[in-house]
């Protein structure tokens, strides 16, 4: 293997076919309502549409960037670094790590849960919800000195879950059709997110808006920003995880740019591709009118005491934006014969780095002379944005990552010729 940027170390072995967290459901299982009587039978005979969750199939991965304000004691357990920072111990407003993670991740979903049963009470029918069981898995890949120092990644998250989709009612309550996203975070927060169902697509790439790191005055309105020394790029003696970022503004993986703008990462990932359709959707704890419900629930250490009001990190809204691109390749292929095994043929990367899907290809007559086609993929793409209240501020924490099937893909009929 060979490093050619700080925190991404390539092997194209991994590239194609990286490691994932499985989800593992007997091949049989499937939700559905208890039946009064044998052979009895309800309006509902198929198992209800997962809308724009069905573009949720499979094992995706790719690569990302994560930052985090954490907590820093005074306790003995303060975190130290290799060059000093004043003050020590950390006083009001300086309790504070920024910690800056490259990330590889591996996003995989089940098959869908088919018919889950939700009953109605008087005026309100029975619904029929549907939906994909997940699990995230995010590993710091930034430096092997941010880690256990043998070079090998270190997880920072893993996240089980569901999305649901939800059907439109008129009654109580008078909704439209919609999405939740329920998960749980090994920290001790769970989350309920939701939001309407986008009425559908757009043709071409998307416009991703910018996404601000400064944290705020608890509940300041507008926000009374707060900026930390942190955040300035070239200055190697705060508190921040890489300390010094001199190797990675080099490289342009995290750079002031970024530090301005996590969104910024995503917008790279995309720069050079060719994306033919968006889906746009944004899921929240305290999601917008006419939705409402959700929100987070945080453990006693979180809260610090029953109020929140002495927290060590409580995680009051969650707010995530996804865009499902379906992203145009070309890709060649080489002379074949019919009889010849299938060819895997990986979609060309518009950066070194960049994860990318591999082409099952089985020709459909000879190939005398190499020829190019188009396929098609999905990608994921995402920004997170967690508020985490403690010391008196609001501090925002950001995750973002652009993820490609891991599975192979098929290469269908119309491609060819």
């Amino acid at each position: 293997m060979s490093e050619t940027k700080p925190g991404v170390t390539l092997n194209p072995e991994l590239l194609l076919h990286p490691e994932a967290a499985r989800i593992s459901l007997p091949a049989t299982f499937q939700i559905d309502e208890i039946r009064p009587v044998r052979g009895h039978t309800r309006p509902h005979l198929t198992a209800p549409t997962l809308g724009v969750l069905s573009h949720f199939t499979g094992t995706f991965a790719g690569t990302g960037f994560n930052m985090i304000f954490r907590p820093n004691s005074a306790a003995p357990t303060t975190t130290t670094f290799p060059n000093p920072v004043s003050p020590t111990p950390p006083t009001p407003p300086s309790e504070n790590v920024l910690e800056l993670n490259l990330t590889k991740e591996t996003l995989a979903f089940s098959p869908a849960l088919g018919s889950v049963p939700n009953r109605g009470l008087e005026a309100q029918n029975d619904i029929f919800l549907n939906g994909v069981p997940y699990v995230q898995t995010i590993s710091d890949v930034t430096n092997p000195d941010t880690g256990k120092g043998d070079g090998n990644p270190i997880g920072i998250h893993f996240e089980p879950g569901l999305w649901m989709h939800i059907p439109a009612t008129t009654t109580t309550p008078d909704l439209a059709t919609s999405l939740v996203r329920m998960a749980s975070i090994p920290h001790g927060t769970t989350i309920n997110a939701q939001c309407l169902e986008p009425a559908g697509s757009f043709n071409g790439p998307p416009t991703i808006p910018p996404v601000s790191i400064t944290p705020f005055v608890i509940n300041s309105n507008p926000p009374n920003l707060i900026t930390f020394a942190s955040q300035t790029a070239t200055n190697n003696a705060t508190p921040r995880i890489p300390q010094d970022l001199t190797k990675f503004i080099a490289a342009g993986t995290i750079n002031q740019a970024i530090l301005n703008d996590p969104n910024t990462v995503l917008r790279n990932a995309i720069a050079g591709q060719t994306i033919t359709k968006t889906i746009v959707f944004t899921v929240s704890t305290a999601p917008a009118a006419p939705e409402f419900g959700g929100g987070t629930d945080n453990i006693a250490f979180l809260l610090g005491n029953a109020s929140g009001g002495a927290a060590n990190a409580n995680a009051v809204k969650m707010a995530a934006t996804f865009w499902i691109e379906t992203v145009e390749h070309k890709i060649v292929i080489p002379p074949f014969k019919p009889g010849q095994p299938p060819l895997k043929i990986p979609a060309p990367a518009a950066h070194p780095e960049q994860f990318r899907p591999v082409f099952e290809v089985t020709p459909p007559h000879e190939i005398a002379k190499a020829i190019t086609i188009t396929v098609h993929s999905t990608q994921i793409q995402y920004s997170q944005v967690v508020l985490l209240n403690f010391a008196g501020l609001t501090w925002p924490h950001v995750s973002v990552a652009t993820l490609v099937p891991s599975d192979t893909q098929t290469v269908p009929p119309s491609a060819w010729p």
